[in-house]
């Protein structure tokens, strides 16, 4: 199987030249703020409440709208979602969070990034609600998709690529939700319970980086932390994120997620979403009765307008143009560029191989005259096209995004069927069968070709968690019937993370591929990777386990004090702490071709460096195609620091071709080496003998070395 020149730049996650012709050069938080002090001191009260105040759900063409101050300010338009411009049309849908993860690829989710960037400042909206780095503690969870996973390591990275990329254009991004928003049942109410470890170890790490990565917004979440509601928070808002981590940007809250007037604006909150309730009138009230001081809005102008400054908003940004919120079609603009081609590489490049046996796959057109094509996941919906896909649950057809703030419209979709049909040529007979429940057809059609590939997926959106974590639609029972009619079964799957694997000993299920959620491009990309055109490299961001019982965590239909009991141990930390063996851990996935290692070198810096440790390992690509490894980096800490076995602390996507090898080089600080003493309220560095794995997948290590500190 060779690859052709298109098909190895897939592979390589940079296929099309970046376009930063809009990006400019950003000020330091310092000329920002300066700048912002100039401009608020020319505000009246009234007017710098106005821009910390949101003009009501309906307010204007943005989900997000805040008052305009003639002369000196704009109104803000704050606008969904993670994965593309919510609710106006001419826009791209592109991979979901949860795939940008999977790649497992930087350079990709920066590019991400940058034309999320471009198509949001096309749009005139000045505020991107992304990254969503909250992370996967349970798979029941509604909004898993927006996420990166269930690793705090993973999520920081990916959170960093993206709002890098994002903010490259002069887009604020919006870090969400601060914070333990993991659940989405009785979200408004219930109280995560976190200890101080598992808060900044775990659910804060990510939110970190991003502030470091200079974010200019973050979201607080609805819930309530640790008893009290986190856009009111003092300890979260002011102590940690203004305070111990210098965060200089504006806090908003979620939507209808502020509970007070007062409390919220001393607490941390600078911009109540959608408004007008608590701030406004309210809020103005609070200042003259003396509960609010003229310092403290003071600092919360100063935060938004010195952000709006910092992205360089202040000339030539765009207006409005969200043409399919306030109707005016003169004010249409399409922003997709050539951005469909980012989705389709990151689609593929995202695609999770869990199982190929045999060599099934990739499929050899010369050697097959027949393919069924078996499930509704494969085609357009039956009732609306592909409608009914985006903001409300998916009775028929492909899944390829969430809904509610997630969501975007497709400009088109392309469905695995037309994908493999297009892919397959003239030559193959697709024998495809739509309806789910019809197992009597779903077997004659397995039976009559020579490959069969079932489809079956998982539809979640924001405010809802999953009842199960079974596949929809009568998925198990389509795929075993499938199965015990043909030897060459593929099983396809789109889900935001994990489900029960009922058939997964099946000896004709032959191979599984896990597409999650691609986008716009998805039969495109499921085909680059079915047909070999694109080798895969995409690694599961999650646990799958082989029972539900082996969760740590399932979704509360009747408990409001969610205590995160778990602590550290989340995700694969679990697995391995209680010695739990998963269907398929965090990190794996195979390829078509083969990669051994050898050689790790690890050395410790001696002269005051802040690379701790330094190390590389040799990656050779023993088989007979080109491939990229996700080479993986596991820190196991001294047993005195309370860590679990090991934690993900570096990867790198290699691309190596066959009969070849290469380098790889990691570096480790003190960020990837302290851990949270709660005595001492701070980050330390445990001395002891430390242990670096690196592999293939948080379970197949393929090396290991010690170290000591």
């Amino acid at each position: 199987m060779k690859f052709a020149a298109l098909s190895f730049l897939l592979l390589l996650g940079i296929n099309a030249q970046s376009t930063n012709d809009t990006s400019k050069a950003s000020l330091t938080w310092d000329q920002a703020y300066k700048k912002a002090n100039e401009l608020v001191k020319q505000m009246s009260l009234e007017q710098k409440v106005g821009i910390m105040t949101g003009n009501g759900l309906f307010g204007g063409p943005c989900v997000g709208n805040t008052a305009k101050v003639d002369g000196l300010f704009p109104s803000l338009c704050l606008q969904d979602g993670p994965m593309g411009v919510r609710g106006t049309t001419g826009v791209t849908a592109g991979v979901a969070g949860i795939n940008a993860a999977a790649s497992f690829d930087k350079k990709a989710i920066r590019q991400r990034g940058e034309y999320l960037g471009e198509e949001f400042r096309g749009k005139g909206a000045n505020v991107y609600l992304g990254p969503d780095v909250n992370l996967v503690r349970s798979p029941y969870a509604g909004r898993n998709f927006e996420t990166f996973g269930e690793d705090p390591f993973l999520s920081g990275v990916a959170g960093v690529e993206t709002i890098l990329g994002v903010q490259s254009k002069g887009v604020i991004a919006q870090v969400k939700h601060v914070i333990a928003n993991e659940q989405e049942t009785w979200r408004m109410t219930y109280s995560s319970n976190v200890g101080d470890k598992a808060l900044n170890e775990v659910y804060l790490w990510p939110f970190e980086e991003a502030i470091n990565a200079d974010v200019g917004s973050i979201m607080c979440s609805y819930n309530k932390v640790n008893g009290t509601y986190a856009c009111e928070n003092e300890y979260i808002l002011n102590t940690i994120v203004k305070g111990r981590l210098s965060f200089k940007g504006f806090i908003t809250s979620d939507w209808l997620a502020t509970h007070s007037t007062a409390k919220s604006a001393n607490n941390g909150l600078d911009v109540e979403m959608p408004g007008p309730t608590h701030y406004g009138s309210q809020l103005l009230k609070a200042v003259k009765d003396g509960q609010v001081t003229q310092e403290k809005i003071n600092d919360m102008a100063l935060r938004i307008v010195s952000t709006w400054y910092k992205l360089g908003q202040d000339t030539g940004y765009p207006t409005v143009n969200m043409n399919a919120v306030n109707k005016l079609k003169d004010q249409k603009v399409n922003v997709q560029g050539d951005h469909k081609q980012y989705v389709r590489s990151l689609g593929a490049a995202s695609t999770v191989l869990l199982k190929n046996q045999d060599h099934v796959l990739p499929l050899q057109p010369k050697k097959i005259k027949s393919i069924a094509v078996i499930g509704t996941d494969a085609d357009n919906s039956l009732i609306l096209g592909n409608k009914l896909c985006v903001n409300v649950p998916c009775l028929t057809g492909t899944v390829a995004m969430g809904g509610g703030s997630g969501s975007a419209d497709y400009p088109y979709l392309v469905t695995p069927l037309e994908g493999i049909r297009n892919r397959a040529g003239k030559n193959i007979t697709i024998n495809h069968g739509a309806i789910d429940i019809d197992l009597i057809g779903a077997r004659h059609k397995a039976k009559m070709s020579d490959v069969a590939i079932v489809f079956s997926n998982v539809f979640t959106m924001e405010a809802f968690d999953r009842p199960s974590i079974n596949l929809n639609r009568n998925g198990d029972n389509l795929i075993k019937t499938v199965a015990d009619a043909n030897q060459n079964t593929i099983v396809v799957i789109h889900s935001p993370s994990a489900v029960l694997m009922p058939w997964i000993d099946h000896p004709n299920v032959k191979a599984v591929v896990w597409a999650g959620y691609p986008g716009q491009e998805t039969g495109n990309s499921l085909a680059d990777v079915l047909f070999g055109d694109v080798n895969p490299s995409g690694r599961l961001p999650y646990t799958i386990a082989k029972n539900k019982q082996d969760y740590p965590v399932q979704v509360s239909l009747i408990k409001q004090q969610l205590d995160y009991t778990e602590g550290v141990f989340v995700g694969y930390r679990y697995f391995d702490e209680n010695n739990i063996a998963p269907l398929f851990e965090f990190g794996f996935g195979l390829s078509y071709t083969n990669f051994t290692y050898s050689n790790l070198q690890a050395t410790t810096s001696k002269d005051g460096s802040t690379t701790l440790v330094n190390a590389s390992v040799k990656v050779m690509n023993s088989g007979d195609v080109d491939g990229a490894e996700i080479v993986q980096a596991y820190i196991g800490f001294p047993k005195s620091a309370g860590e679990p076995p090991k934690v993900l602390r570096g990867f790198e996507k290699v691309l190596v071709q066959r009969s070849s090898s290469a380098l790889v080089h990691f570096g480790f600080g003190l960020r990837e080496l302290r851990v949270w003493d709660v005595s001492k309220n701070d980050w330390t560095l445990t001395r002891g003998t430390y242990t670096l794995y690196i592999g293939a997948s948080s379970r197949d290590i393929r090396q290991s070395t010690t170290f000591s500190l």
